[in-house]
């Protein structure tokens, strides 16, 4: 049985499905608790979560189970089974935020092999690589420090579709502007747990409302400005064969201001969890050496998430002596190219397929 599944999304309609059923293997596709809304998105606790539903179907009597982790499905299922791999008494005990998860008493079966298509690094590495770290103050959207201002065209930017140029010391001193901001943006999240234990503990002791009431309150990050990274508009940086844009459209420029882009609104806890390029353990090259199953990595050419220099080092990092890796024509999603072509997704089908019919029995149909 091949288990898909990813932190955020719902993958029951992925196009990997009728395929892999047409060759003969089950398929499992499971939601975790934060399906659709990240915005308490712990992935510690997701992985108890994939850990049921492994457990799920080795109660099924499934003899081989294997993990197909796309996008952010890949980091994911990369986290868990470094966990799965340990020993119980050296797995993670608590989230970043401090919060406890019983990953030592639970059941974490491990996986007979794994595949990961297309990758990213994690949701945190993400947002580290397309955050806006010219963002002035975090209450106004509008604020801008002119001198990291992507979008400027006295730093390189270049009207759309036409590809930015931005010199070596402006990329050098953007990477470093974002991790200061991600560090500030830690800091508030970390100050805000603070209080919340603080009020916990004088509600303990004082058995007063209010305190309660203080303990309980929700606190939510608001982070503007996350679709900002200089690959997407910038083509020639670490080159592919994507199109201009994000995952999320063609003008970048204008998306980067409006509602849509990732880790826009999070508590505290699932901003150190997940979207904290410091703090979150979803890191896909942190978590690697810890796969040790058979695994099969698949880049996808246009990819615009998982860039040839993310996967080079995820593909370096994984411990699996049987390893398998291809590259295939194809967008992050799957989706072709141009106009016309096989999509990415047909494309991973066969891959896939292969390397299964290799290692485990599949039945076809008829």
């Amino acid at each position: 049985v091949v288990c898909l599944m990813h932190p955020r999304q719902d993958l029951t309609h992925h196009p990997l499905v009728p395929p892999l059923l047409r060759a003969g293997a089950a398929v499992w596709t499971q939601h975790t608790r934060s399906v659709n809304n990240d915005l308490s998105l712990l992935h510690e606790q997701a992985l108890l979560d994939v850990a049921a539903g492994l457990a799920f179907l080795r109660e099924q009597g499934f003899a081989s189970v294997v993990t197909l982790g796309h996008s952010g499905g890949g980091p994911l299922f990369a986290y868990y089974l470094e966990q799965a791999a340990l020993p119980a008494g050296q797995r993670v005990t608590a989230t970043p935020g401090g919060r406890p998860v019983p990953l030592a008493e639970a059941e974490l079966p491990v996986a007979d092999g794994a595949i990961f298509l297309a990758p990213h690094p994690g949701q945190g590495r993400l947002l580290l690589g397309c955050i806006d770290p010219s963002v002035a103050d975090e209450q106004d959207p509008m604020s801008v420090v002119p001198d990291l201002d992507p979008y400027d065209p006295a730093n390189g930017f270049a009207e759309p579709p036409q590809s930015s140029a931005y010199s070596a010391g402006f990329l050098a001193r953007y990477r470093a502007a974002q991790r200061d901001r991600v560090a500030r943006l830690d800091a508030v999240a970390r100050s805000a747990l603070a209080r919340s234990r603080e009020a916990r503990a004088a509600f303990k002791e004082s058995g007063r409302a209010a305190d309660r009431r203080r303990s309980v309150a929700p606190r939510i990050m608001t982070v503007f400005r996350t679709d900002a990274d200089p690959r997407t508009i910038g083509l020639s940086i670490d080159p592919n064969d994507r199109p201009y844009g994000s995952l999320f459209g063609r003008r970048p420029d204008l998306i980067n201001y409006g509602l849509v882009g990732f880790g826009r609104l999070s508590t505290p806890e699932a901003w150190l969890s997940t979207w904290s390029g410091l703090s979150s353990r979803a890191d896909f090259v942190r978590c690697a050496p810890g796969v040790t199953v058979p695994t099969l990595f698949i880049e996808l050419t246009g990819d615009q998430a998982a860039f040839p220099a993310d996967s080079g080092r995820m593909i370096g990092a994984l411990g699996a002596a049987d390893l398998t890796t291809a590259t295939v024509r194809g967008l992050h999603f799957g989706g072709p190219i141009s106009k016309g072509e096989p999509s990415g997704n047909d494309l991973a089908a066969a891959e896939i397929i292969a390397w299964l019919d290799k290692r485990h029995e599949l039945t076809p149909a008829g």
